[in-house]
């Protein structure tokens, strides 16, 4: 075997460890940003184009879900081939992934041809204005998911081979353009809703294109492999099953949190909505954590890679602990930025302490799945998540409705699911049970 190349032996530092995660982040936030940008312009046109927006949104972000977890799959096989020193072999794990997200990407864009109607009318109700105008935006822009996908393949090898200043161009760069796009074509070009669709499609399009231009750029063979793609599908179908467990588990505290009030789900979206950033910022390091722990260990280093480990599990507590002192800091502030109603910001501040507490220890959790995913340790996450939202947090929340405890039992439902999952990962951490090495995990 060809000794391990230098990139991926490299220590990793927290210098190293940030120039991974602040480009990874950016490329995290720029989709949610466009989104804000597209759904402040969409709003001018009037309630209903708005409207068919949240609706399709909504099908097109469950799109970009998967995209996510193709990319994540992805980033762990490639980072053990960079690591074995066999750079050709983790580029060809992202051409196998491409692959797959392209016949992803193309079954979503003609199955919304055929039953984006019926899809937009489940989902906004039985005919009307905006069930029509939300299929209409649909079967437009469901035609840039192979580009979204794509580029979520994309990310995920160049992640593996510890390059992500290229992801980071390849998508701000094709949101940029759309974000400036996507005003003129509602307005100026006189297309409205459809415009905005228009923008998407071509800001996802070029970004495939530019990942795939990078995959063609490695002089690899370009032939699919059903039997990798296959292997990649069976990760796939792992962080699937664990991704709907988080689904299942925050849909299930948003239809307890109605229950109580429309005021303590209005504190409990600002509340939900809060995490869910911060978790987007915790990805970061989750992703540098699953690049540099693949390498380490597809370089046969199992001791570094505990120790990265550990330092990256240390690192995401630091974080979490500082998102918890702004959360804290702001507890007389933002609620009030989301929301004028006093009862509203009277019930954030029920969920708050239990928000702010638990944090730092999501903060762990966080960077700890990232090191397991990088192993390649998927089915344990799996079974973790479905354990701890079958056994905890759902239990918890639907007992919080039932002795009436509101919206700080729902929070307590959400800290235990924190806290099962962070005894689990550390008991796995210690046991060494994922720290596998080689260019393939068994």
């Amino acid at each position: 075997m060809s000794q391990p190349t230098v990139v991926a032996t490299r220590p990793a530092s927290p210098r190293r460890i940030a120039a991974l995660a602040l480009p990874a982040l950016v490329v995290l936030a720029a989709e949610p940003l466009y989104v804000l940008v597209d759904t402040a312009v969409v709003g001018h046109l009037g309630q209903v184009p708005l409207a068919a927006l949240a609706v399709g949104g909504t099908v097109l972000t469950l799109v970009a879900w998967l995209g996510a977890i193709v990319a994540y799959g992805t980033t762990g096989r490639s980072a053990r081939r960079f690591g074995a020193g066999d750079r050709a072999a983790a580029v060809a794990e992202g051409v196998q992934a491409s692959w797959l997200a392209l016949g992803i990407g193309v079954l979503v864009a003609v199955g919304m041809q055929l039953g984006g109607g019926a899809l937009a009318r489940t989902l906004a109700g039985e005919g009307g204005a905006v069930a029509d105008a939300a299929a209409q935006w649909l079967r437009v822009a469901a035609l840039g998911a192979p580009g979204l996908l794509l580029a979520a393949a994309g990310n995920g090898w160049l992640r593996g081979v510890q390059d992500t200043r290229r992801p980071l161009w390849y998508v701000l760069g094709p949101n940029l353009l759309s974000a400036l796009l996507c005003p003129l074509l509602v307005y100026p070009a006189g297309l409205g809703l459809v415009g905005s669709a228009v923008a998407n499609v071509t800001a996802q399009t070029l970004s495939g294109v530019l990942f795939v231009s990078a995959l063609a750029a490695e002089r690899v063979a370009l032939r699919p492999r059903p039997t990798v793609i296959r292997q990649q599908l069976v990760l796939s179908r792992d962080l699937l099953i664990r991704g709907v467990a988080f689904q299942a588990s925050f849909l299930s505290a948003t239809a307890v949190a109605a229950r109580f009030g429309a005021a303590a789900v209005g504190a409990h979206q600002i509340a939900v909505q809060l995490f869910f950033f911060a978790a987007l910022v915790l990805d970061a390091l989750a992703i540098a954590a699953q690049a540099l722990v693949g390498a380490a260990l597809g370089a046969g280093d199992d001791i570094g890679a505990r120790a990265l480990a550990r330092r990256i599990g240390l690192l995401g507590g630091v974080c979490g602990t500082a998102f918890a002192l702004l959360v804290a800091a702001g507890a007389g502030v933002v609620p009030g930025w989301f929301s004028s109603d006093p009862q509203v910001r009277e019930q954030a501040m029920v969920a708050w302490p239990w928000f702010v507490g638990m944090l730092p220890l999501a903060g762990v959790v966080f960077a700890l799945d990232g090191v397991l995913i990088g192993a390649g340790d998927v089915r344990y996450l799996r079974n973790l998540t479905i354990v701890a939202a079958l056994g905890g947090f759902l239990p918890a929340i639907w007992l919080a409705y039932g002795l009436g405890l509101g919206l700080g039992g729902i929070w307590a439902g959400l800290t235990l699911f924190v806290v099962i999952r962070l005894v689990a990962l550390l008991l796995r951490l210690r046991s060494g049970g994922w720290a596998v090495v080689g260019a393939v995990r068994a």
